[in-house]
């Protein structure tokens, strides 16, 4: 039925539109069962092509008033600009311009009201340059459009659109109009284009900015390293006895209880995982690699602060460099020594340095001093 709105309001510039329009009426009608043939099919082709490729826009004459029809669906804006001219001696309204497009995600929240409201201002910005300064009406099937854009309370939006229309005041004229004879914008509305760069009406500026990356890092780990984990494991009484409890499953409580404090805290709080014969500690959205052996723990300590490439960070931007790294239960004190014992930190730490000197009273001279003067 929208499709007919539309083709039906412009059937007078379209040829032989009764004859092709009359199978699509017939299937409209409740009591005919619903059938689509290949005339049917055919019908529609032909209405289609005739509206896509029929010369029948108007030139805007601007000593005369513009029409505006406008209309918001669930889904789009639809508005259709119109004047009526002089042709053969009598009066003859014709379209000028056409404009729709899909809603924004944030102007899907708004209200009926809202929704109309923003339906005028749209419009009349992309119109701007046939409506500057020419009378015009409006035509609507809202009728509260008059008082909400008259309203002393305004929200934000609506005070933000009385602003931009104040310009025309004077030469603006909203009218009603009931919806079943209100087709031609609803049904801009109803099957309103997209919002790509395709549609004449599209505005690069409300598209979303795209996302820039700076950089991605990707580290993978060696093999050698690897085994280094898990050969250390073997010499570490905790990591033995989570390996033991997390590869078998085994629910032994007296093994449990036998590790560390921290250890035992983790392991009753489910952070610990067992992978490929290694251990990873779980800490909200992070899962890192735990380390038992002095020598690969003063590996990763090297590389995340005195490698050239980690910039020796302050002790707040090292913790945070090295959490997603590893984990061992007293990494956040290794990591706190081995920063203050930094050769570089240490010079560069104002308060490691030589206090400032105390200030030495300067004697005044008593008399004024006597300046001589040579003349040769």
């Amino acid at each position: 039925m929208s499709f007919l709105g539309v083709s039906n309001y412009c059937g007078q510039h379209l040829e032989d539109f009764a004859i092709h329009a009359k199978s699509l009426y017939r299937i409209c009608d409740q009591q005919t069962i619903f059938e689509m043939t290949q005339a049917i099919i055919q019908a529609h082709v032909k209405i289609k092509y005739a509206l896509t490729n029929a010369l029948f826009l108007l030139i805007p004459d601007w000593k005369h008033p513009f029409k505006m029809y406008i209309d918001a669906g669930g889904e789009g804006l639809g508005a259709a600009l119109h004047q009526v001219q002089i042709a053969n001696d009598k009066p003859y309204e014709g379209p000028i311009y056409f404009l729709s497009r899909q809603i924004q995600p944030t102007e899907a929240r708004y209200g009926a009201g809202q929704m109309e409201c923003l339906c005028i201002v749209w419009p009349l910005e992309k119109h701007h340059y046939y409506l500057d300064g020419s009378v015009f009406e409006i035509i609507t099937d809202f009728n509260a459009v008059k008082s909400l854009l008259n309203t002393k309370t305004p929200n934000r939006h609506m005070l933000r659109w009385q602003i931009s229309i104040h310009e025309y005041r004077g030469n603006i004229t909203i009218v009603h109009k009931a919806g079943n004879i209100h087709k031609n914008a609803d049904g801009l509305s109803r099957w309103s284009l997209p919002n790509t760069p395709d549609n004449p009406a599209y505005d690069p500026t409300s598209a979303e900015p795209p996302i820039s990356i700076e950089g991605i890092n990707i580290t993978d780990v060696g093999t050698e390293f690897v085994e280094e984990v898990r050969e250390s494991y073997k010499q570490d009484k905790n990591c033995h006895i989570l390996t033991s409890l997390l590869d078998k499953y085994c629910k032994d409580a007296s093994l449990a209880n036998s590790l560390d404090d921290i250890c035992k805290t983790s392991y009753d709080n489910g952070r610990f995982h067992f992978l490929s014969g290694l251990l990873y500690n779980r800490c909200k959205h992070t899962c890192v690699m735990v380390l038992c052996s002095r020598m690969l723990i003063n590996t990763i300590l090297l590389e995340c602060h005195d490698n050239t490439y980690s910039g020796h960070l302050s002790e707040e931007r090292k913790m945070e460099r090295i959490k997603p790294c590893a984990w061992w239960p007293s990494w956040r004190k290794d990591v706190i020594e081995y920063f203050h014992s930094c050769d570089k930190f240490q010079k560069a730490n104002k308060a490691s340095e030589k206090r400032f000197g105390l200030m030495i009273h300067i004697q005044e001279l008593s008399t004024p001093g006597k300046w001589f003067i040579w003349i040769w």
